[in-house]
């Protein structure tokens, strides 16, 4: 997902050799995984010559917002989760959560 969600899309094939720079990988076990996460609705699919051309169904933004949300979702006390999520974000992470929230609130408002 990781080099997807860097590139926009791209092939099994073209997975497997950026993946071997660093360390061996089977091609069947990339297409394995491309496959499943396509059958998850993760990757998207388009057929390019004879191979498959992947792509990410969402952002990886969109991918950690679902994980934060999962995670408060599963938290007895949402606000004291909150807390000490903000009790160790970095002052400018503060204030990018400010932005953020302004953002929202513009949107909901329209």
């Amino acid at each position: 997902m990781d080099r997807l969600w860097s590139w926009g899309s791209g092939t099994v094939r073209e997975v497997v050799d950026d993946l071997n720079e660093t360390r061996p990988v089977a091609y069947t076990t990339v297409m394995t995984v491309a496959d499943i996460l396509h059958r998850k609705g993760w990757l998207g699919r388009e057929k390019e010559g004879r191979a498959w051309l992947y792509a990410p169904a969402r952002s990886r933004a969109a991918y950690t917002a679902g994980l934060m949300q999962e995670a408060l979702g599963d938290s007895p006390d949402r606000t004291a989760a909150l807390a000490h999520f903000v009790e160790g974000i970095t002052p400018d992470e503060a204030e990018e959560l400010r932005a953020a929230l302004r953002t929202a609130r513009r949107r909901s408002t329209r």
